[in-house]
C-alpha cells in the first residue's frame, strides 16, 4: 500500500535520483529528429513532460511551450518546439493510440503543445487523475515519486529559462528526469494492488486517526 500523503520532510532523507540514460537535445529537423522519433515509436511506454519559460511578473508575456520531453526507458529526447517546431511524424507520434504517454496535468501540457499545431491526443495517462486509484493523495510529481519510487527527484531547475541559447546540463537532466519518472511510476502503479481513496479521504485536509495494521496513518 501506498501513503495518502508523504510529508516534505520525509522526501529529503531519501537518495536523489535523476535520469540514469542518455540525453539527447533536438533543435532541428534531420537525422537526429528522425532518429529520435523512431527510437519513440518502438517504445510501449513512453514518458511525456513540456516545459516553457516562466514569466514573473503580470508585465511579462505569456511564452507557450518552449520545451517537450519524451522518454523511454534508456533515452530521453528533449525537443526545443520553437526551434525545430511539430512537425507531422511528431504529432503522428503523440496521437499513436498503440504509445501509451504518462506524465502529470497533461491537459494543460496538450493544450500548449496543440496551440501550436493541432493534433489529436492518443493513449495519454494522467498520474494524477489515477493516483487516488492506488491510495495517493497527492498531485504533485515530487511527491509522487517519493511516495511511489521511494525516492528523491530535484526541482531547482524548474523555473529556469527554457528559452535560453543552450540548456545546461542541469537544465536537460531536470527536463529529462521529469518525463522518464512519469514512465517509471506508471509501470510500478500498474505491478501494485489498487486501494482506492473514499470520498473523505479525497478531502485536502482530513482528519488523522489511528494507524492501521499496515504501520500507516489513516486519514479519514
Amino acid at each position: 500500500m501506498y501513503r495518502i500523503t508523504i510529508p516534505a520532510e520525509e522526501i529529503d532523507g531519501m537518495p536523489l535520483v535523476s535520469f540514469p540514460g542518455s540525453i539527447t537535445v533536438i533543435e532541428e529537423t534531420g537525422a537526429a529528429f528522425d532518429k529520435a522519433v523512431a527510437y519513440l515509436r518502438r517504445q510501449k511506454v513512453i514518458g511525456f513532460d513540456t516545459e516553457s519559460r516562466p514569466s514573473f511578473s503580470a508585465d511579462q508575456p505569456h511564452y507557450g511551450v518552449s520545451l517537450l520531453q519524451l522518454s523511454g526507458a534508456t533515452k530521453a529526447y528533449l525537443f526545443r518546439i520553437k526551434k525545430c517546431g511539430m512537425p507531422a511524424s511528431l504529432c503522428r507520434l503523440l496521437s499513436d493510440d498503440r504509445i501509451v504517454k504518462v506524465g502529470a496535468a497533461v491537459h494543460d501540457d496538450l493544450r500548449g503543445l496543440k496551440r501550436l499545431h493541432g493534433f489529436e491526443p492518443g493513449a495519454f495517462v494522467d498520474l494524477q487523475k489515477i493516483g487516488w486509484e492506488y491510495g495517493i493523495r497527492d498531485k504533485a510529481v515530487k511527491k509522487m515519486a517519493a511516495n511511489i519510487l521511494g525516492i528523491r527527484i530535484s526541482k531547482t531547475q524548474q523555473l529556469s529559462n527554457w528559452e535560453a541559447e543552450r540548456l545546461s546540463e542541469p537544465q536537460q537532466r531536470y527536463a529529462a528526469t521529469d518525463a522518464w519518472v512519469c514512465r517509471e511510476m506508471y509501470l510500478r502503479l500498474l505491478k501494485s494492488e489498487k486501494h482506492p481513496l473514499t470520498p473523505e479521504q479525497l478531502l485536502p485536509n482530513p482528519v488523522k486517526t489511528e494507524s492501521n495494521d499496515q504501520g500507516h496513518t489513516e486519514e479519514r
